[in-house]
């Protein structure tokens, strides 16, 4: 019994193991050809679809991954690689609010106030990536995020008739960042199964013109 207990256990484990490597290689090999990491080689976008995150870590510290990203948004806009920014966040409960946070932010950063635009209903990449065709209707983005999180956002893209590129923002060390890449990991199986399923962003709406 004990040994039949162990076979189920070892044979669950090695499956799901060739699962995550294997979803993590689809994904990869899908999209190696349109991420860009350098501001003079990427083509231009109409507009940028930078994928939100929280600001504040809960030690309260500026959370990297935010702060690199909003840096990359700011440099394609002043290279005029795009001329319009969508913020794409989580603004589903009271007094969290993603996209406010990085608009203004990327006012800071000189980015003029009418030249961004808030989509408050990114509460996870596959909303943000099919709001920015469904909701504000762009068929072609260029998607600003590390690379590991453009792998698979370009990867929905692909998989809902969107004509996407990625941005490689800074990444952080393999250190500071091992907790994300662990999610990122589990994160392409469930798309994989989103995508089979045709799953939708919770929220749609009106549309809006960006312009």
């Amino acid at each position: 019994m004990k040994k039949k207990l162990m076979s189920i256990l070892l044979s669950s484990f090695f499956f799901l193991v060739v699962l995550i490597l294997g979803a993590d290689y689809y994904v990869q090999s899908s999209v190696q050809n349109k991420l860009y990491k350098n501001i003079e080689t990427i083509p231009y976008n109409k507009v940028g679809l930078v994928l939100g995150t929280v600001k504040l870590l809960q030690n309260g510290n500026l959370n990297r991954y935010y702060k690199y990203r909003i840096e990359a948004a700011a440099a394609l806009f002043k290279a005029g690689k795009i001329d319009f920014i969508l913020v794409s966040g989580d603004n589903s409960r009271k007094g969290y609010d993603e996209p406010t946070d990085m608009k203004e932010d990327l006012i800071k950063k000189g980015i003029p106030e009418h030249k961004i635009f808030l989509d408050y209903a990114g509460f996870r990449t596959l909303d943000s990536v099919v709001r920015s065709n469904a909701i504000f209707g762009q068929k072609n983005i260029t998607i600003i995020s590390q690379k590991f999180h453009n792998e698979r956002a370009v990867f929905i893209a692909n998989h809902k008739h969107i004509n996407a590129i990625g941005f490689e923002a800074k990444d952080v060390s393999i250190r500071a960042g091992l907790k994300v890449q662990i999610r990122e990991k589990l994160a392409r199986v469930k798309v994989l199964i989103d995508v089979l399923f045709g799953v939708q962003p919770k929220y749609l709406g009106k549309q809006i013109e960006i312009r």
